[in-house]
């Protein structure tokens, strides 16, 4: 097993015990609830005649069925509204602080925990959402949970695990112009496949990792899920810290260089011993695009679908079904697919950052003809950022509909829906069947920067020729 890593000291640091089952009772320095996993795990804990045990380390925010388009109480959806006023009673008689819609801190949870400075290095971090591994960009580990483990969480502020093997990952070189955060994640799930990653924690390093800001970082960390691992982290370092300084909930002053002090300690050794190694070139990288129905089958612009013969046998049969539910035939250039709607926006890439790449391609373009576009940013706090660069009004005049922050049409537990067979490129992490809200919906993922490309040529285009 892996010694040294940052993994490894993290996970011993928040060790409580070892259960009789071999499972390790973890402390959880930082649980993040939203509306949907939430309610059920308070009614557990109401049953059982239990309290939240540290009300303090529990923040509330609301993110999955919020509408983005109108946010006027009560919702239309009524199990929308349901959900909120659970949220909201929950949280008040449970006095966890709670960022409701119009609070200036309201949006989706991995993004607020972090512009906040509440997600910090060397914590553990829990939440009911698969892609609560964005958190260890800041070197925390960070696990999404099911309700059952909401509740345990709640009622404990532990959870029994498994103790995972470490696997770095290593990109080394210069990313060529028009090649993103995005991309690299999307060609590291390529390589390594969906599952590859089933049973590991992977550590992002290399000269690559360690250029990317903070937001790109994140991108990165946010789809381990994607490739199988149970959560992603990197290293922290001037970046990381460069970046929380100053923000609302980190330490101050004299406790700021202790922090800093202690953060760095924490960093993997570097005579770690890791239980798997892989090295990529970034030069090998270019923009990505996803032709099927995991995030695994993604392919470069400039490649066409994969001829079944060309793929390793165990994936022969998951194509096949790729190829009918995306109408896609093997052979076809993914450049120059139509495409019906493109969405800009989600905890993979609904940042300041993001939603400034896409709008210099959206600058001085208009959106296709027939193409639905819209930009939904990731919190209340990247929205007023964004207008206060007037980023909204370059989108809104290319064409775009600019929203309220949510998660949108990530997954669609809101109005923001595909119809029928639509197509979408989209700058969100998952691309299964039925994702974005219609059962014979298909999605793209790509970059922002690739989805504003798409939006004004109403194709799968490639940046770079737009940069």
């Amino acid at each position: 097993m892996s010694q040294g890593t940052l993994f490894d000291k993290v996970w011993e640091l928040h060790t409580v015990k070892i259960l009789p089952s071999g499972q390790t009772q973890l402390f959880i320095g930082l649980h993040l609830i939203h509306e949907v996993t939430s309610p059920q795990a308070f009614a557990m804990l109401k049953d059982r005649g239990l309290k939240v045990l540290y009300p303090n380390r529990t923040i509330a925010t609301v993110d999955h069925i919020v509408p983005t388009e109108n946010q006027a109480r009560p919702f239309v959806d009524e199990l929308a509204e349901e959900m909120m006023v659970a949220i909201e009673n929950n949280a008040k008689s449970n006095q966890i602080p709670f960022y409701g819609i119009g609070s200036g801190n309201q949006g989706i949870v991995h993004v607020i925990a972090p512009e906040q400075g509440l997600t910090q290095p060397g914590m553990t971090i829990a939440c009911g959402d698969s892609h609560t591994s964005t958190h260890g960009a800041f070197g925390a580990i960070a696990f999404g949970i099911g309700t059952s483990q909401v509740r345990d969480v709640l009622a404990s502020q532990t959870l029994a695990l498994n103790k995972l093997k470490v696997r770095r990952i290593e990109v080394n070189g210069d990313l060529a112009p028009g090649v993103t955060a995005k991309d690299v994640i999307l060609y590291i799930i390529r390589k390594l496949g969906v599952k590859g990653g089933v049973g590991y924690a992977y550590e992002y390093a290399g000269t690559t990792i360690e250029r990317m800001s903070m937001e790109e970082r994140m991108t990165i960390c946010n789809m381990s899920i994607e490739g199988g691992a149970r959560c992603g982290y990197i290293n922290p370092d001037e970046i990381t810290y460069n970046y929380l300084k100053d923000k609302d909930f980190v330490p101050k002053n004299q406790d700021w260089d202790q922090a800093v002090s202690w953060w760095s300690s924490i960093r993997s050794d570097a005579d770690a011993i890791y239980d798997d190694v892989v090295v990529f070139d970034a030069q090998d990288i270019a923009p990505t695009v996803t032709w099927g129905i995991t995030p695994g089958q993604a392919i470069s612009i400039d490649e066409s679908v994969p001829q079944p013969e060309e793929l390793p046998e165990s994936e022969r049969a998951i194509a096949q079904e790729a190829y009918n539910y995306m109408q896609l035939n093997p052979g076809q250039p993914i450049k120059g697919t139509k495409i019906d709607v493109c969405f800009i926006g989600s905890c993979t890439n609904g940042r300041l950052s993001d939603l400034r790449e896409a709008a210099k391609i959206a600058k001085e373009h208009k959106v296709a003809p027939g193409i639905k576009a819209f930009v939904v940013p990731g919190s209340e706090r990247v929205k007023q950022a964004a207008e206060a660069e007037g980023l909204h009004l370059i989108f809104q005049e290319a064409g775009f509909e600019w929203r309220e922050a949510g998660c949108s049409m990530c997954l669609a537990m809101n109005p923001d829906k595909l119809q029928g067979n639509q197509i979408s490129a989209s700058s969100s992490n998952r691309n299964f069947k039925g994702r974005q809200g219609s059962a014979t919906g298909r999605t793209l993922l790509m970059s922002p920067a690739m989805v504003a490309a798409a939006a004004v040529t109403g194709k799968v285009s490639d940046v770079r020729e737009l940069i």
